[in-house]
C-alpha cells in the first residue's frame, strides 16, 4: 500500500505517490493532463498514472480544509460548503463514494507544514530552518520552522514564528502583477521579467504607503483587493522594478530574522515566492546551504503532505517524477536538428515535477545565435523581452557565469547567476546581463549525455532550455502534446 499526497480544490492540483520505504514513485501536476493552466482539480488521467503504482492506503491532503473555509468567509470570499472535509473533497475530486472501504486512512496537514516538508524532507540536511513565504494558506503567509530528524529517524517541525493573512508579500506581488496588466497567482514570473527594464526609483514611495512594518512584513492595507488606481500613471516596468527591489527588502528581512533564531546555518526555502530567483541569488549572504525543492508551490506540497503521512526521509533522486514517455533519449536526432537548423523539441522519459522545463519536455535551442532568441520568442508566442535559460555542464558552470555564495550548484533554475560573456551568448542573456542558469551534473541524465556531446561538437558546453508548451497551456505532457506541438509551430519534437 502507498501514500497518496494531494494538492488540489482550489488551484494548482496536484498527486504524488511515495511507498513505505520512502521512494517517491510518481509526482505529477493535474494542469499536464487537463491542458488547462493552473487547473483545480484532478483530472481523470492523472488518477489513471497515479493508479499504475498499485493500491493506496494513506490519502494526504496538504491543508486543513475547514481553516481555510473560515479564512474565505473572513476575507469575504465565503464558504464552500462542498469543501468544508477532506472527505467532500475527495468524493468531489475521486469520486469515492465509500472512502473508508477503498482508503482505509485520510488526513489532513496545515498548508505552512506541507510547505516545510516538501522542502526539508527531500533536503540533504539533518537539520535544517525552514522558511515559508507564500501568498496564503488558511492563515499564514510567512513561517519560520525549527526542523530536524530524531534519534529514531522521524522529522520533527515546530514553529519558531509567523506573519498571518492579511499581511502578505505574495499577495503584495500578485497585486502589483495585475496592476501592469498580467494575471496574477499566474504571470508573476513574468513582472520579475520585467524588472530588469525598469529603475526602481518607486520602491520609497510603495513601502511608504504599503507596508507598516518593513521587519516583519506587515502592511497598511489588504492587498487581496488589489492596489490603488493611482499606482496606473507609474511606467509598468517602472513599477515591475520598484516591486522586485520592495520583494527584496521584506524577504531578506525574513531571512535575517530567521538566521538570527540561530536554529541552523542549513535553509530550506518554500511557498509560491520562493520561485522569485532573482531575489533568490542573495540568499547566500543569510545562510550557508540552501535548498529550495524543485517544486515549492503549492502543487509541491501534494509531496509534502505524503511526506508528513510518511514522517520520515524521503528518497529524493531529481524532479523527473510525471507522466512517462518511454525509450531512450533521443540524443542522435537532437544533436543532427540543433546542428543544421538550431532549435528542436524533446519530449522523453518522466515529466518535470515543477513549473521549469529540465530537459524532459524542453524547447533546446543553440545560445550563441544572435538571433535564437526572437526565433525562440516567436515560436512561443511570447514578449520579446522575456529571457531564456541556459542548461550547461555543471563542473564548466563557473567558467561562464559568476554565482552568489551559497549556490554551490543551480540543478534546477532557482537562482539567477551572471554571465561572464554576454556578448558570446545573447540567446540565454537577460537584459540586465543575468541568467536563470540549469546545471547538470554526471548523473547519466539523458541532458547530461546530450550536453557532453553538444559539447565535444561545437566546443559549447550549454544550450538554451526553455519549456516545450503551445502559448495558453501548461508543458506538453505526452506524445500526443508533442504531435500538436509540431503541427501547429512547425518544430520537431523527439522522443
Amino acid at each position: 500500500m502507498n501514500i497518496l499526497g494531494i494538492s488540489a480544490g482550489f488551484h494548482d492540483a496536484a498527486a504524488a505517490v511515495i511507498n513505505y520505504q520512502g521512494d517517491i514513485l510518481f509526482a505529477g501536476h493535474s494542469e499536464r493532463y487537463s491542458k488547462v493552466k493552473n487547473d483545480a482539480s484532478i483530472h481523470k488521467h492523472l488518477i489513471k498514472d497515479i493508479n499504475k503504482f498499485g493500491p493506496v492506503g494513506h490519502v494526504a491532503y496538504y491543508e486543513k480544509p475547514w481553516k481555510k473555509q473560515l479564512r474565505r468567509l473572513y476575507s469575504g470570499e465565503g464558504i464552500d460548503w462542498n469543501k468544508l472535509t477532506l472527505t467532500q473533497i475527495l468524493v468531489k475530486e475521486f469520486g469515492y463514494n465509500k472512502l473508508k472501504a477503498v482508503i482505509p486512512k485520510l488526513s489532513c496537514y496545515e498548508h505552512h507544514l506541507s510547505h516545510a516538508a516538501g522542502g526539508f524532507q527531500t533536503s540533504p540536511y539533518d537539520r535544517a530552518t525552514v522558511v515559508v513565504i507564500d501568498a496564503i494558506g488558511e492563515w499564514d503567509t510567512i513561517s519560520i520552522w525549527a526542523a530536524e530528524y530524531d534519534n529514531q529517524g522521524r522529522a520533527r517541525y515546530r514553529k519558531l514564528w509567523n506573519q498571518r493573512y492579511p499581511h502578505s508579500i505574495g499577495l503584495f506581488y500578485s497585486a502589483i502583477t495585475k496592476q501592469v496588466g498580467l494575471k496574477p497567482n499566474e504571470d508573476e514570473y513574468i513582472l520579475m521579467g520585467m524588472s530588469a527594464y525598469g529603475y526602481p526609483g518607486h520602491t520609497a514611495a510603495l513601502q511608504d504607503s504599503l507596508i507598516a512594518n518593513e521587519w516583519d512584513a506587515s502592511f497598511t492595507t489588504n492587498l487581496h483587493l488589489g492596489l490603488e488606481e493611482e499606482l496606473e500613471s507609474i511606467d509598468k516596468n517602472d513599477l515591475a522594478a520598484s516591486a522586485q527591489r520592495l520583494l527584496e527588502l521584506l524577504v531578506y528581512n525574513i531571512m535575517r530574522r530567521a538566521r538570527n533564531l540561530n536554529w541552523s546555518t542549513n535553509l530550506v526555502y518554500m511557498g509560491g515566492v520562493a520561485l522569485n530567483c532573482l531575489a533568490n541569488r542573495n540568499l547566500g549572504e543569510y545562510f550557508e546551504n540552501i535548498w529550495i525543492m524543485p517544486n515549492p508551490g503549492d502543487a509541491g506540497s501534494s509531496l509534502g503532505a505524503a511526506a508528513l503521512a510518511y514522517g520520515r526521509r524521503l528518497n529524493w533522486v531529481n524532479a523527473y517524477l510525471g507522466h512517462d514517455i518511454p525509450g531512450p533519449y533521443p540524443v542522435t536526432p537532437i544533436l543532427d536538428v540543433l546542428l543544421s537548423h538550431g532549435i528542436c523539441g524533446v519530449a522523453s522519459g518522466r515529466a518535470e515535477f515543477g513549473p521549469r522545463a529540465l530537459g524532459n519536455r524542453s524547447l533546446l535551442a543553440d545560445p550563441r545565435g544572435p538571433n535564437i532568441k526572437d526565433r525562440v520568442n516567436e515560436i512561443k508566442r511570447r514578449q520579446k523581452f522575456r529571457p531564456f535559460a541556459p542548461v550547461i555542464l555543471e563542473e564548466m558552470a563557473d567558467q561562464y557565469f559568476v554565482f552568489r555564495n551559497g549556490w554551490h550548484n543551480n540543478r534546477y533554475m532557482q537562482s539567477v547567476a551572471q554571465c561572464r560573456y554576454p556578448s558570446r551568448f545573447p540567446a540565454i542573456c537577460h537584459y540586465d546581463g543575468t541568467s536563470r542558469v540549469q546545471t547538470v551534473p554526471a548523473d547519466g541524465s539523458g541532458i547530461r549525455e546530450l550536453l557532453e556531446k553538444w559539447f565535444i561538437l561545437t566546443d559549447c558546453p550549454m544550450l538554451l532550455n526553455t519549456s516545450l508548451n503551445i502559448k495558453g497551456e501548461p508543458m506538453v505532457n505526452d506524445r500526443a502534446d508533442a504531435d500538436r506541438f509540431e503541427s501547429k509551430y512547425g518544430i520537431q519534437v523527439f522522443s
